[in-house]
């Protein structure tokens, strides 16, 4: 099954040709292509190891593809370097599964912290960062809910929480993309109902395209635009959510599962308990 989309007014957000990345003798990715369109919200399910978090990386020039390219907005990433590579993360926010907060800063801290590659020199504390980022992280940490926390330390927060100020954080880039890697792997099911339903929400208010990695089908049918399922580094599915079951997905990965501990983990897929999907998308 393929998505065939059909906005041509513009670059595609996200545009992967032919990419492949090894390391080693071990294949991550095989001839890749995939395109996201300005406002999508794409997320990659597969299971641990099907590429999904090195394939994240490379639209963030994390990693250096082997071969194939990667392109934001038109621009080939991997043809840039210095400050034309920082113009271009600036455009790219990335919310991780591990939070990568600063534990012992505060809330507020840690959110001004996504505004560093726009200022010269290191900032030392909260009021050495100019007014105007303050009031915009405010502004966030309003928008994900947690104003109240904004003087607290980083470690006093729930996962769920820490992850909206990570989401808060990545929003001080004024991303056009967003990727987020795993972002409810560490949640319990309400809370990752809520994280998932941030992310989308946010995404429709800003316009943000959003490349998310997902290893839950409930959650990934619930939120997604569309669905590209990864196997061995290489795509076994892309289509559209609307309209499509958990088990016509499980299907699909069952027909590619080639060995016991591949049928085993798809088993382990069909069985998950469905997650909260209070507010999913219309």
């Amino acid at each position: 099954m393929t998505y065939h989309d059909h906005q041509h007014d513009q670059a595609p957000a996200v545009a992967i040709t032919a990419l492949t990345k090894r390391f080693g003798d071990t294949t991550a990715l095989r001839d890749v292509s995939l395109t996201v369109q300005p406002g999508e919200v794409v997320v990659l399910l597969g299971l641990s190891g099907s590429g999904k978090s090195t394939l994240l990386r490379h639209v963030d020039a994390l990693e250096v593809p082997t071969s194939g390219s990667v392109r934001v907005g038109g621009t080939a990433v991997h043809d840039l370097s210095g400050r034309r590579l920082r113009d271009l993360r600036r455009q790219v926010g990335f919310v991780f599964q591990q939070f990568e907060l600063v534990p012992a800063l505060t809330v507020l801290e840690n959110v001004l912290t996504g505004a560093l590659a726009t200022l010269r020199g290191p900032r030392l504390g909260l009021w050495s960062y100019p007014r105007r980022l303050r009031h915009r992280a405010l502004a966030h940490l309003d928008r994900v809910g947690l104003l109240d926390r904004a003087y607290q330390r980083a470690d006093t927060l729930s996962g769920g929480q820490q992850q909206r100020v990570a989401i808060a954080r990545a929003l001080m880039q004024d991303p056009s993309v967003l990727l987020a890697d795993e972002p409810v792997a560490s949640l319990d099911p309400e809370s990752s109902g809520q994280v998932m339903a941030l992310i989308r929400e946010i995404a429709a208010e800003r316009g943000l395209t959003v490349l998310c990695s997902l290893h839950q089908v409930d959650l990934a049918l619930s939120w997604a635009d569309r669905i590209v399922g990864l196997r061995h580094g290489e795509v076994v599915l892309d289509t559209r959510t609307e309209g499509l079951g958990k088990a016509q997905v499980m299907e699909i990965y069952g027909q590619v599962a080639t060995s016991t501990d591949e049928f085993a983990a798809v088993e382990a897929l069909r069985d998950a308990p469905a997650h909260a999907t209070s507010g999913q998308r219309a």
